[in-house]
């Protein structure tokens, strides 16, 4: 049992909670709550190691018997020092420290990626991703200025997106070697219409931030420009509402003309 604040595990998380600074030279970060390590283990994620409170729901009490039978070093702790080290201040009396996804996809077609432009907003980003892989994206690529996916507030917003899909940091460059042969999409007030837009696969969909919408190489590297109506008169989507709809029209769309083609 773990009762001193001081004990190097305990600190370790309390670092990987913070700066991404810390979680890039730790090459880990945080999953916290029943749910989210729940995925991590049905991913068979690597975990470094989990941290148990002293009081556990039953489903808890599993989750800790599974973790151990899958050899994850547990460590138990006591309840005030966990629920003082979370960043929700509830952890359900459970948390893991997790390794970082390898920085390289194996080779792969991928026909459909989503490229999160300048989201700032943790929650957005976390939405972003879980909608991806609800939509059957198979490839996030994050470019500069977008907000670090692995921390705290983006892996619950998240909701185990992150264990269901890749997730890459990369440059613009890399962006665009990686993207080579795909159509470049970029959601944008002043784009045709998604729904008078061939949307067939493959493709990648850009998504711009909240405040400062798409980057300028983002839009130097998007192919056409793409808008979603809005009979009502708004002037713009919150970024993950947009992202939602765009990427199930294009799940609309396909599905709609895989039908098409199985009847002719």
């Amino acid at each position: 049992m773990l009762t001193s604040a001081q004990n190097p595990k305990l600190k370790l998380v309390r670092a990987l909670l913070g700066r991404p600074k810390e979680r890039r030279e730790a090459n880990a970060f945080v999953a916290e709550g029943v749910r989210l390590v729940e995925e991590a283990l049905a991913a068979g994620w690597p975990f470094r190691f989990a941290l148990a409170g002293e009081t556990l729901s039953e489903r808890g009490q599993l989750l800790v018997a599974g973790l151990q039978s899958h050899g994850v070093d547990v460590e138990r702790v006591a309840d005030h020092l966990l629920n003082a080290l979370s960043d929700t201040g509830n952890t359900q009396g459970v948390l893991a420290v997790l390794d970082l996804p390898t920085p390289d996809l194996p080779p792969s077609n991928f026909d459909f990626i989503l490229i999160p432009d300048q989201i700032r907003d943790p929650g957005n980003l976390g939405t972003l991703l879980r909608t991806a892989a609800a939509a059957g994206v198979q490839a996030v690529f994050l470019p500069p200025e977008t907000t670090d996916a692995f921390a705290p507030k983006v892996v619950r917003a998240g909701m185990g997106a992150h264990f269901r899909l890749p997730i890459l940091s990369l440059t613009w460059d890399e962006i665009r070697a990686r993207t080579s042969g795909l159509r470049l999409l970029l959601a944008d007030m002043d784009g045709l219409s998604c729904w008078e837009t061939d949307l067939r696969l493959p493709l990648a969909l850009i998504v711009g931030g909240e405040a400062e919408g798409a980057s300028a190489p983002a839009r130097a590297l998007a192919t056409d420009s793409i808008s979603i109506p809005m009979p009502g008169g708004m002037e713009s989507l919150n970024a993950a509402v947009a992202g939602a709809l765009l990427m199930f029209e294009v799940v609309r769309q396909n599905r709609t003309r895989d039908k098409q083609d199985k009847q002719t």
